[in-house]
């Protein structure tokens, strides 16, 4: 199969993880509408993207592990499929325990199925390029506030945000079902063949679950647990801060494409930078410039202040997330990629899953958002200083570990 085909598997990853991550992420916009016209408190509706997020783990988990046996193709199929019904069950709802269980439940079971498998499969098709390519699926992720974000807010004004929600549903089957299709396993040459220079300078695990208690999975699933569990509160809820600050919801909205198109950057920078001068150095430094910027948001009250922190804080986590996939590359071999990333991605899913309901919860208690920034901001700075016992990959891959 001709290598040049890795850019169409980039290509359609980066849609893929466009349509589902902005089909599920855009629950920040629904929130008013819904508190408004159910009476369900903020807590209880932000809970479905904290129960989103643990099922996400979990799910992510096991689909990464099944994908290093069937291949992406058929996981993100059938996940596009499930998420669509759990979009439309979720626009049914009249009950908030039912919400919670199609939002969260079902909607977060199909979002544990891109990243890893999606990832992984990319990883295997590149060795040459290989952060770019990374960065360029990630991308997805980025574009998606800019495109499903303010336009589910055009349709909640426009419809309501059951109808939009549904039609959010049908627009998602769409396109990511003939996507999912485009999806193809690297050939096995490329998938296995070592570096030239490797040589193997980590013990060799007994099983592939081994790699799963070796110190560098930990260190990674802990500094992304804390990253995510930093920034997912802030993320979740300033939508609804700046609403509070008088933006009207469009443009409060258009806070997340100011995030997203800076992310987009920040994935192309922070992605040639690693490939210069490490890794290691550049997550530690976006963990450092995330900290920061949420911090600051204690501070803003302005639109155009949200704009400038957006962008930094864009920057910031939209940069350093696709890393951690690059890393954990050069610590393990590629048939126990989809295990390995599905394993920390759990672990930052659990991490996300305490922003939403923990911002509802600290809203609901003191009425405002103050502790929440501060909060997410010291979560942050956590990250950054356990980042620094990554253990650093040897020259030509050395320190890899292989399956046995």
């Amino acid at each position: 199969m001709d290598m040049r085909y890795g850019w169409v598997i980039v290509a359609a990853g980066a849609l893929i993880t466009c349509v589902a991550f902005g089909a599920m992420f855009a629950l920040p916009v629904y929130l008013q509408p819904m508190a408004d016209d159910t009476g369900w408190t903020r807590a209880g509706i932000s809970g479905a993207m904290t129960v989103g997020f643990i099922v996400m783990g979990v799910a992510g988990f096991g689909w990464g592990t099944l994908s290093d046996r069937i291949g992406a193709r058929p996981v993100v199929l059938i996940a596009s499929i499930l998420l669509g019904c759990g979009l439309f069950l979720a626009s049914r709802a009249t009950e908030l325990l039912h919400f919670q269980l199609a939002y969260g439940g079902l909607i977060g079971a199909a979002g544990g199925a891109y990243f890893a498998p999606l990832i992984s499969t990319t990883l295997a098709w590149f060795d040459k390029n290989r952060s770019l390519a990374v960065s360029l699926v990630s991308i997805g992720a980025g574009v998606a506030p800019m495109i499903v974000t303010p336009l589910a807010s055009v349709l909640i004004e426009t419809y309501g945000w059951r109808s939009a929600m549904l039609m959010v549903a049908i627009g998602a089957w769409a396109i990511l079902i003939p996507a999912s299709f485009l999806i193809r396993r690297a050939p096995q040459a490329a998938a296995v063949a070592p570096a030239a220079d490797s040589t193997v300078a980590a013990p060799r695990p007994a099983s592939p679950f081994a790699a799963l208690r070796t110190p560098q999975f930990a260190v990674l699933a802990l500094v992304f647990f804390l990253c995510c569990g930093a920034h997912s509160g802030p993320i979740f809820h300033t939508v609804s801060y700046a609403m509070i600050c008088g933006a009207s919801a469009l443009a409060a909205a258009s806070i997340y494409s100011v995030e997203g198109v800076a992310g987009l950057f920040g994935r192309l920078i922070f992605g040639l930078l690693a490939d210069r001068i490490g890794v290691k150095r550049v997550i530690i430094g976006g963990l450092v410039l995330q900290a920061v910027g949420i911090y600051a948001y204690i501070y803003v009250t302005q639109l155009t202040e949200f704009y400038m922190l957006a962008a930094v804080l864009g920057m910031a986590y939209g940069g350093v997330m696709p890393l951690y996939s690059v890393l954990a590359r050069d610590y393990f071999e590629p048939q126990v990629m989809g295990m390995v990333l599905g394993g920390i991605t759990m672990t930052s899913s659990i991490g996300m899953a305490f922003g939403p309901v923990g911002g509802g919860w600290i809203f609901d208690t003191f009425g405002d958002y103050h502790w929440l920034y501060v909060s997410s901001a010291a979560i942050g700075v956590a990250a950054a200083v356990m980042a620094l016992a990554f253990p650093r990959p040897s020259v030509g891959q050395a320190g890899r570990l292989q399956p046995a």
